[in-house]
Parts: C-alpha cells; structure tokens; sequence
C-alpha cells in the first residue's frame, strides 16, 4: 500500500465519521499516534472535517524533517500536533491509557484513528484482493505478500483478507532493527523491549505493535480470558512464550513468517532496484523487500506492499543513490512552511489535560 492508497483508506473513515456525526448533531475528538506516515494520511483527511477534531502523538525524535513537517505545517484548525518527548511506545502507550480512562473517553468524547481504529484496518484489507487480482490470472492461484510492519496493522488487514477467502499463501512481516515482531515468529516469545532503536526506516521504529495483540486473540480461539491472562505480562513489561499456550504452530498454519533488515541492508537494497529496474523505492519498501527474497516460491506471485514516497528520507535515498528523490511539485518546499505544535512530556495526564482544555466537555 502506497501513501495515496492509505489517504484514500483514511478518506473513507473521515467520511463516515462526518456522516455519522452529521446525523446524530454530535461532535468527536480524535487521539492518536504516529511513527510518521500514517499521522500525516489521518490529518490530511480528516482537515477541515465538520465536528471532528485530531490530537495526534509523534515521537520528537525518530521522524524525518519531511514526515515533521507534512503533519506539523497544516494550518486547519481541527489539527492539533503534540510532540512527545520519547519514542513512538510511550505515544501509543498514553493513546491507550486516555482511551481506557472510561470517564475522560465518555467525557471528551474521544474516537482512535490509525491502525488502532478496527474500521482502517478493514478497509485496507480492500488492496489485499486488487493486488491479488492485479498478479493473478485464475482463482486457483496463491500469492504471498510482504508487509514492512511496525504496529501490524497491515499484516493484519492481510490476514483478515485471508481469513475472507483470498488465496494466500504467506504473510511475510518485515521489520528494522527492531525486531520483536522477528523474533516472535522465530522463537515465538513476545517480548517488547524497553528501548526502541532510531533507525533509516523510522515509521517501524516500534517494539510494542498493538495490532499483534488483535492476531493473538485469533490465535488463542478468540478467548478474551486467555488473552488477557496471556498479555497481562506483555502490559507489565513481561514476554509471553506462545510455543507453551500452543499458539506459535497457529503462526504458520496461517501461513505467517518474519524477515529482519539493518541500515546496511536497506541501502544495498535502494541501490540494487534502482541499478537492475530505475524503480526508486524507500527504505521501508527495501525492508520488505529483504525479508521477503529468502521465502520467495517458484510459481507463487511475491508482492512487496509499497508504504512511503522515497522524498520522505532523503538522507537514505542520498545516501544509496547519491541524488535527491524527486518530490511531488506541491511538497517542494515543505519544510520551510510554518509549524504548528506543541510539545509535552510523555505523561499521558498531561495530554488529557491539554485536550480538555481545547474541547467542550459533554
């Protein structure tokens, strides 16, 4: 999925927030957090909604000055950008804690966007079938997908595809040198780390993914006790082993396998497709495209999922190619618009705070 197909996702959730809450006279407050692009995609389609507005996390360090300033430059004043001085984890962390404060949701009417909003997820399992469709010539065909994953959302919408009837054969999840999602499919033991490493591939930059927790919940026979016995050791900064609940072999009947990258990796990769094709792709996409090559089946179509315009990392693209991506004409000078933000610690009272103070309580 490229950056236009997941504003398109996007479009579609802001359309039928506007709808719904044109027909119930109501209002929503959107929290959310980001690790780069799926921020800017939310915010560009929900600008200017009727009775929507967005609080959205990012990281102050760890983004790229293009994915700072898609988000932090619009203008609208729905579109509130709160930098967290941290990493994505502790961002999501508080998203879920403001979400699971029963009292301030109800209060200030809080809505999710993101991969955590079930309606995006679904949606984007859409481009699982029109890629299938696009590579295939028959019904009876199988094609595997490779999907750079930090929070799994993605990885999940292919799964839902799956589990919808597309023929799939495997799920390849990639990731940076923050690996858990790796190292589960590997060893099947769950341990998000304390630390997340900045990496060339930032919008993966992620150890907790919060879409995982969605797949372990089919893994386990769609047993709500289970699983929150299971994560409650995830939640308390724990691992969970899923060889012992009898979950890891699920992993690959389902047809799931894992890949791991690093910046050397990447680079070679950038600079291998553009010497063998003239395709340009980003650093994201060479992590998919790294994790994907050793599981690639002869007769079985391999789609590598695009996720980001290689203008967003420039200093990656410079340095595999040694010349700047070229960027769409309305994002030429983008940095050099003015910036509207704000930026807090990472305590999630403090956020609570500052939305209360910009909306009307019910």
């Amino acid at each position: 999925m490229n950056k236009s197909e997941l504003i398109e996702v996007m479009q579609l959730l802001g359309n039928l927030f506007e709808y719904a809450l044109d027909k119930t006279g109501r209002d929503i407050n959107i929290l959310g957090a980001t690790s780069g692009d799926t921020g800017s995609a939310a915010e560009y389609a929900l600008r200017g909604k009727r009775h929507v507005q967005v609080f959205m996390l990012s990281p102050v360090v760890g983004m790229t000055r293009f994915q700072q300033a898609q988000m932090y430059s619009l203008p609208d004043a729905n579109i509130h950008n709160i930098a967290i001085r941290a990493a994505f984890d502790p961002c999501q962390d508080i998203v879920k804690a403001a979400s699971n404060d029963l009292a301030f949701k109800v209060k200030y009417r809080l809505g999710a966007v993101n991969s955590i909003n079930w309606t995006r997820v679904v949606a984007q399992s859409v481009y699982y079938f029109k890629a299938y469709f696009a590579v295939t010539q028959g019904n009876d065909q199988k094609v595997s997908f490779a999907v750079p994953s930090g929070n799994f959302g993605n990885a999940y919408a292919g799964h839902l595809a799956r589990q919808m009837g597309l023929p799939i054969h495997q799920i390849i999840a990639a990731t940076n040198e923050n690996d858990v999602l790796d190292e589960c499919f590997h060893s099947g033991i769950y341990r998000p780390r304390k630390e997340t490493h900045h990496t060339s591939s930032p919008s993966m930059d992620i150890s907790k993914a919060s879409n995982f927790e969605r797949f372990a919940y089919d893994l386990c026979g769609c047993d709500p006790a289970k699983l929150a016995r299971l994560w409650q050791a995830v939640d308390t900064g724990g691992a969970v082993d899923l060889k012992v609940e009898g979950m890891f072999d699920r992993m690959a009947e389902l047809g799931f396998a894992s890949g791991r990258s690093d910046h050397a990796a990447r680079i070679a990769t950038i600079r291998r497709v553009w010497k063998s094709s003239a395709v340009m792709i980003d650093p994201h996409t060479a992590d998919g495209l790294n994790a994907a090559l050793p599981y690639k089946v002869p007769g079985v179509p391999l789609v590598c999922l695009e996720t980001a315009l290689p203008a967003k990392f420039e200093d990656a693209i410079v340095e595999a190619l040694g010349c700047q991506p070229e960027r769409p004409a309305q994002l030429a000078h983008l940095e050099d618009l003015p910036q509207r933000l704000a930026t807090l610690d990472a305590d999630a009272e403090a956020v609570k705070a500052f939305i209360a103070a910009r909306v009307i309580a019910a």
